[in-house]
């Protein structure tokens, strides 16, 4: 890629914290190499209060409030340690404003995991769209709640976000709702090709030709498209697919079992490689829980891919367990690759960069010319993890597989 703000392409990246370097990869791989620092001051007044001001010209009295005319502006927004997502979402909303104020033509929010989607409906049944019918124990959970997600959706919009961009959203309410407000203009990425690659070109897995002696696990019904869709993507016929069931007994407490709607039981599946998918993890109860039931099938590997990892105290202390083996995650909460944030989990992780990837779907989004990469992303592995001595083999096979 070629676009540089310095060369006047008319793409300004930013965020909405003054040192996040998920956001400087991005704005890099999309050939921005100013400083974000340079482009935008992140003022705070005596009081607190937020005050961004996109950098201009001081000696320049003519074109004053259009510095950003017809520009579009990309605000790269992830949690990180020092500020709370509440301060985050505030400072997305206030330099949206500035970028409107000053002539950008469109914003874009690129938000990888999506702000209070948690928050995802209300207390009565016209708060928040779901894929089943809603009865009165699941409107109970959010009785004397906001519909938060709502709320912000219309409060980006209000402010001058024209574009939202996220990875694998997991709730149905919060895809319809920002679907609706932003007119269509909202993107829900999930990377399937970047999965289907690690798997099918590392060695975190074992199975045949085909893909025999590999399952592929949804832990409920709600991740069954997604892992479907995976199963195509990896394009092994003899694969199989097994859907688990859970039942959630208490706050942190949850029961396992084969779901009645599996495509396949445990019947013949003695010592295979298992990959459980899920679009997040917090506590990681449910995670071990359900490795811990596929052990009746006496899996060769197990492996837990997951987009949104939260590495919480408890849930690293509760995934160290043995009947999971190893953890695949994306870096869409960058601290994950912090190893002190990793923990002893750092023996059984690999994260996979995806700066690169959201670069050429912003690209992509917008109009721009581009050098499109067939596995645009990066692995990141703790040289504590028993297969980093082959890092250096598969790198170059990677290297390989791009240039054929």
């Amino acid at each position: 890629m070629t676009l540089s703000t310095s060369q006047s392409t008319n793409v300004v990246v930013v965020s909405n914290s003054s040192d996040n370097p998920f956001a400087i990869d991005v704005a890099y791989a999309m050939g921005q190499h100013d400083d974000i620092a340079d482009l935008i001051s992140m003022k705070q007044f005596m009081n607190s209060e937020f005050c961004p001001r996109f950098i201009s010209d001081e000696t320049d009295f003519e074109n004053i409030g259009v510095s950003l005319q017809g520009k579009a502006v990309i605000i790269v927004s992830t949690a990180g340690y020092v500020k709370s997502r509440q301060e985050l979402a505030m400072a997305n909303l206030i330099i949206a404003r500035a970028a409107k104020e000053n002539g950008a033509e469109r914003v874009v929010l690129v938000e990888p995991d999506l702000f209070y989607s948690a928050q995802d409906r209300g207390a009565h049944k016209d708060l928040g769209e779901t894929s089943f019918e809603r009865d009165v124990k699941d409107i109970k959970k959010f009785d004397g709640q906001p519909f938060t997600a709502k709320l912000y959706a219309q409060m980006l919009k209000l402010s001058g976000v024209d574009t939202v961009m996220t990875i694998h959203n997991h709730s149905e309410s919060v895809q319809r709702m920002f679907t609706e407000v932003f007119e269509g203009d909202f993107h829900n990425l999930i990377p399937y090709e970047i999965y289907a690659h690690y798997l099918l070109n590392s060695d975190i897995l074992h199975y045949g030709e085909d893909g025999e002696g590999l399952v592929l696990c949804a832990p409920d019904k709600g991740a069954r498209d997604f892992v479907k869709q995976m199963y195509a993507t990896l394009g092994l016929s003899k694969a199989k697919f097994i859907m688990l069931d859970k039942e959630r007994t208490a706050e942190r407490k949850v029961d396992i079992a084969l779901h009645k709607e599996s495509e396949h039981t445990f019947d013949g599946l003695d010592g295979a490689s298992i990959v459980l998918f899920d679009d997040m993890v917090r506590t990681g109860s449910t995670v071990v829980k359900s490795c811990q039931f596929l052990q009746q099938i006496n899996p060769k590997r197990m492996v837990f891919a997951v987009s949104h990892f939260y590495a919480s105290d408890e849930g690293r202390q509760k995934m160290a367990h043995p009947s999971l083996g190893e953890i695949l995650t994306l870096n869409t909460l960058p601290t994950i690759l912090n190893r002190d944030e990793q923990g002893r989990l750092r023996k059984k992780m690999v994260v996979l960069k995806v700066e690169k990837w959201l670069a050429q779907e912003l690209s992509s989004i917008l109009g721009l010319p581009d050098n499109q990469e067939v596995n645009p992303y990066k692995i990141d592995m703790s040289s504590k993890n028993p297969r980093f001595k082959r890092k250096i083999w598969f790198s170059e096979e990677l290297h390989e597989l791009k240039s054929k």
